[in-house]
């Protein structure tokens, strides 16, 4: 597995910006839309589950599970951009990511922000 496997964001031509800010430096916020998210949950891989356990036994990272995750939080995210972008964003402030167990047969994660239409300075 290569470095690509284990990263993660938003494609360089994305209509919808995404960042973790309370602003982007040059625009400002012609309007407040309101709170979005993107959500997926994951079941568990019993193979995964089981090479997962062999090997918390010698330590190490956990790469199955690791690239899992990762592409989890894309589709999350992929989620996200879409239900701003449905609801006339051009952005997504302070975007955060949650993740919680699911009733103990999967991994839930939520992308969420504040979606916005954002304007250069002028």
């Amino acid at each position: 597995m290569g470095i690509e496997d284990f990263g993660g964001g938003q494609a360089a031509q994305s209509d919808v910006l995404v960042v973790t800010t309370n602003d982007v430096p040059g625009y400002q916020v012609q309007q407040v839309i309101g709170e979005v998210f993107g959500l997926t949950v994951r079941s568990r891989h019993l193979g995964s589950q089981i090479g997962a356990g062999l090997k918390s036994l010698v330590g190490g990272e956990l790469k199955g599970l690791t690239k899992t995750l990762v592409e989890t939080r894309n589709q999350a995210m992929e989620r996200l951009v879409e239900q701003a972008r449905s609801r006339g964003a051009n952005a997504v402030l302070m975007m955060r990511f949650d993740v919680t167990e699911a009733a103990d047969v999967g991994t839930e994660v939520c992308a969420y922000g504040t979606a916005v239409v954002l304007a250069p300075k002028g």
